[in-house]
């Protein structure tokens, strides 16, 4: 298992069930600790149906984790363990209120599609750096903008395309 993309409090999970789509071609994991809401199908196709804003939404989402999935699949190819690894905390960072990720190593190179013990050097020289502080289980971010000059060009990437796609979607919605 390798992490394609990432949603959180900023996106939603299934919304292809809105179009009429019965199988899920992908698996949600939840990753950190949190809220979620789920909704009916029948009420989130409902929704789907009566309102353009929210059907638009959802075609911004499923075009964010497009961009994300795209993204995630060339960095995954092409760059280094330290990159990716810098990257992945980085966006978990995005999604999650504070600075102290409950994270092991193990579930780490999963999500990055890396061993164990390459995460586990690059998570010592991260912390080496003073980028992270890392124990068992946790990961904290000390320095973000120095773990922004860590990670590969892939984070600012998919964060200025996001932010291209939802400020141009906004703008049609408030015509």
């Amino acid at each position: 298992m390798v992490e394609v993309a990432m949603i959180g409090r900023d996106s939603c999970f299934g919304a292809a069930v809105a179009h009429d789509g019965d199988i899920s071609l992908n698996d949600a994991m939840v990753q950190l600790p949190g809220k979620a809401l789920t909704l009916e199908t029948q009420h989130f196709r409902r929704a789907t149906e009566q309102s353009l804003a929210f059907r638009r939404a959802l075609l911004l989402q499923e075009q964010v984790v497009l961009i994300q999935a795209q993204q995630s699949a060339a960095c995954n190819a092409y760059h280094s363990v330290e990159s990716r690894l810098a990257r992945w905390l980085l966006r978990m960072h995005d999604l999650f209120d504070g600075d102290i990720l409950p994270l092991t190593q193990g579930f780490l190179a999963e999500m990055i599609g890396a061993r164990r013990n390459s995460v586990s050097l690059v998570a010592h020289t991260l912390q080496q750096a003073g980028l992270i502080r890392y124990s068992r289980g946790n990961v904290e971010i000390t320095d973000l903008e120095g773990l922004k000059e860590s990670a590969c060009e892939c984070y600012e990437t998919v964060k200025s395309r996001c932010d291209r796609l939802s400020s141009r979607d906004y703008a049609r919605a408030c015509r």
